[in-house]
């Protein structure tokens, strides 16, 4: 809600948020990936190996239902040509941290929730390029191999450093990591206004359709992951996890390389992903919760 507010403050005064440019938001998903390493342990990985099950699913349908939900709602909606790249783009997206936070309050299964993003993460270097050039097609030219160094240079090597410094400094490492989650809030909120601010004209010309595709990118994702994850016999609790981390992308990724990679108008629907992934997120949680809780009781 923090980013909704700043997103909304965006579009009133968006001078406010223009000195938040390209080098600052590419710093900023640097600093919340490095934070998603201090989260990490090796329990997360041997997870895995106890209960891959839900995990490979999630994984699966992390990139496959929000791929094809963002081509076939671009195509839907008929969007110009750099706003559909974007769309696709952040659904080619890996899951975002905010899922975690979601999985908690929901009740859900937390560590499903933080493996899944941490593996669809890691592959993302590799996956999130590969699909995005594949599916963008003719829209917009994507250069696939600059767009995988600069996705690896963005995720994996915060990650690596966060890892590395839980080792050399663990005590520094424990402090940041108290820290965390409210910067990487501050994080995402300010990438999210400075590409409103920026994009206000054509938000304000387009904006409705523009909002109700990424409402449809996200509920669907929502709605399938949990749908398919059910259908492959996963328990009512990993799958509502299932459809949290399917449904929540890394918004601030899909930022970076649509305003590197597609143009500045392509970054438009990634900002407003996070706002939106967000929301749907917080009414599921209060839903799931009440489930959750009405179980154990």
């Amino acid at each position: 809600m923090i980013a909704g507010a700043a997103s909304a403050l965006a579009l009133w005064r968006p001078e406010l948020f223009t000195w938040f440019g390209p080098f600052y938001i590419k710093i900023a998903l640097a600093m919340i990936m490095f934070f998603t390493g201090l989260s990490l342990t090796l329990d997360d990985f041997k997870r895995v190996g106890k209960s891959p099950g839900p995990v490979i699913a999630g994984f699966a349908l992390q990139y496959t239902v929000m791929p094809a939900m963002g081509y076939f709602t671009a195509e839907l909606f008929a969007l110009p040509r750099e706003i559909a790249a974007g769309l696709i783009l952040v659904a080619c997206c890996p899951g975002g941290t905010a899922s975690n936070v979601i999985a908690f309050l929901a009740k859900a299964d937390v560590p499903l929730s933080v493996t899944m993003t941490a593996f669809s993460t890691i592959a993302a270097a590799i996956v999130t390029p590969a699909l995005s050039a594949w599916l963008i097609g003719s829209r917009v030219p994507v250069d696939a191999i600059s767009m995988t160094r600069d996705t690896a240079m963005v995720i994996l090597l915060p990650i690596v450093m966060a890892l590395i410094a839980k080792k050399a400094i663990p005590a520094l490492a424990q402090k940041l990591e108290a820290s965390a989650n409210f910067l990487a809030v501050l994080s995402i909120t300010l990438i999210v206004a400075s590409i409103i601010g920026q994009s206000r004209e054509n938000i304000l010309k387009g904006g409705w359709l523009i909002v109700a595709a990424v409402f449809t990118l996200h509920a669907g994702g929502f709605f399938f992951g949990y749908t398919f994850a059910r259908a492959l016999k996963i328990n009512p609790v990993q799958a509502q996890t299932i459809s949290i981390e399917v449904g929540m992308q890394n918004s601030g990724l899909g930022v970076v390389l649509a305003t590197k990679h597609l143009g500045a108008l392509a970054a438009v629907p990634c900002a407003i992903s996070s706002l939106m992934h967000s929301i749907i997120g917080s009414i599921l949680a209060a839903l799931f919760s009440r489930i959750n809780a009405r179980r154990l009781g």
